[in-house]
């Protein structure tokens, strides 16, 4: 493979650690890692040259202007989950990054939105843009921008699902850091039944998905939308395996149904938005054609979620 210089954003968050470490590992390529605070980016960058960090945010990118002319690879995953700024720097600073590569020589833009833009064919969901979170409609919103760009026939767009991650060396995902919590109610989940399916995709095979796609870009007319994700499992497989791997018997099952949910709610006078009443009767998070490591006969890391539970260290019931 030829040596690529490569710009990875967010470098220090929990998906830039699992691609920057990948790259650093297995590969040769000239890496410049963008981060706010250098001091919480954990991988190695000492274990081979090449590997340049630059301080500093999305909010001041016109900074890096000259080098990013020189970049042949992007790698985009910073992202602003709230605030006031999140248009900003989701959408204005996103596209003004796109911008400054230099669209004869950058052979690829792999650019990170979410699967909750989607629908289940993979084509934009509209209530994502007009009642989705700040987050979620930033995403949308950028992902209509970014055709208008010069560069666009060479982004790659892909949608991570539910992902998890984290360990000592590497900032845990929101998933992976409530998985404990939804073991401690292991007893009471498991009597229950629920319509409703999702993907996952574990961090270190979202690396190993990003070096194959840097090192194989798609070709003019080759899918440049993935969805990156394991087999679609349903809520009620998610709990028996949760329950197989725990060591848990199930007895029996109560279905809870959207009616029964609403009166709780009512109930409860349980504060919803709009895009959470939306999921909660939308239900099934599953894509047509996911990938992962698999889809290109690589290892998989994290495939079932006895392998989620087992990775994120709680202790099989056997």
């Amino acid at each position: 493979m030829s040596k690529k210089r490569i710009l990875i954003t967010g470098a220090s968050g929990c998906i830039g650690h699992y691609i920057s470490e990948a790259l650093i590992e297995n590969t040769e390529h000239e890496l410049y890692l963008l981060v706010r605070n250098p001091n919480k980016l954990q991988v190695d960058t000492q274990t081979r040259t090449g590997i340049t960090i630059l301080q500093g945010d999305m909010q001041e990118i016109n900074k890096f202007s000259n080098l990013l002319k020189t970049i042949d690879t992007a790698v985009l995953t910073a992202t602003s989950w709230g605030g006031d700024n999140i248009f900003d720097i989701n959408v204005n600073k996103t596209i003004e990054l796109m911008s400054l590569l230099n669209p004869e020589r950058c052979q690829q833009v792999i650019y990170f939105s979410t699967a909750s833009v989607l629908n289940h064919d993979n084509q934009p969901l509209k209530e994502a843009g007009e009642i989705g979170t700040d987050y979620i409609s930033s995403k949308y919103d950028c992902l209509h921008k970014i055709e208008e760009l010069a560069i666009f026939p060479k982004i790659t767009t892909v949608f991570p699902t539910l992902v998890l991650g984290g360990d000592e060396t590497k900032p845990y995902s929101h998933l992976t850091s409530g998985i404990s919590e939804v073991t401690k109610f292991i007893n009471i989940i498991r009597f229950l039944q629920a319509d409703g399916s999702f993907h996952f995709i574990h961090g270190k095979d979202i690396g190993t998905v990003v070096q194959y796609l840097i090192d194989y870009p798609p070709q003019a007319g080759d899918p440049r939308r993935f969805v990156l994700g394991q087999s679609g499992l349903t809520v009620n497989q998610a709990v028996e395996e949760v329950c197989d791997y725990l060591g848990k018997k199930i007895f029996f099952r109560i279905p809870l149904s959207l009616g029964l949910a609403n009166v709780i709610i009512k109930l409860f006078r349980i504060q919803m938005a709009a895009w959470d009443r939306f999921c909660m009767s939308y239900r099934h998070f599953t894509y047509s054609n996911a990938i992962n490591p698999g889809s290109f006969d690589l290892p998989n890391y994290c495939v079932t979620m006895s392998d989620v539970l087992r990775i994120s260290g709680v202790k099989d019931g056997k």
